[in-house]
């Protein structure tokens, strides 16, 4: 095994066997590609002195895409898809049957600050990123992150 292409070869087996063991349905060139990585890293950092490179590059790959799992969770932990159309329907025209959810959602975003209404313009209206509204608003991205955290709590507490 010279190059890389060899090793690639013999263990492209392995990492779709890992992507099937972990039950991986959607993404999937994203966890392969996460797999090659790992045995390219796997395979420049291999010492042969210490063994043999199977054991090694099993448990490089498996650990990488366990990686990729646990930052896959953890985005969808903290993203849900309810705030973007829940807001989504502040700058649409709503209709007569929507009219008691819109009420509610109008005195919600009452009960914010003008600022607080900025960003909300900013982020779902205006599609902007987090760091464009922090540049705006003169001011950190983790500075956005904190504000749209309190805002969206806020709206929550008040449409509940």
């Amino acid at each position: 095994m010279t190059t890389f292409d060899d090793v690639l070869t013999q263990y492209e087996p392995m990492i779709i066997a890992h992507i099937r063991k972990l039950n991986i349905y959607r993404d999937y060139e994203i966890f392969r590609q996460a797999g090659r990585v790992a045995l390219w890293q796997a395979w420049t950092r291999f010492d042969e002195k210490k063994g043999n490179f199977t054991p090694y590059a099993y448990r490089s790959i498996r650990g990488a895409m366990l990686d990729e799992l646990k930052k896959e969770n953890r985005f969808e932990e903290h993203v849900t898809q309810t705030e973007d159309e829940l807001l989504h329907a502040y700058g649409e025209e709503e209709d007569p049957s929507t009219d008691d959810w819109s009420d509610r959602l109008e005195e919600a975003l009452e009960t914010l600050t003008k600022a607080e209404r900025e960003l909300i313009n900013w982020l779902f209206i205006e599609k902007m990123t987090q760091a464009e509204c922090a540049e705006r608003a003169g001011i950190s991205v983790a500075g956005i992150k904190k504000r749209r955290e309190r805002m969206l709590g806020k709206l929550r507490e008040v449409l509940r």
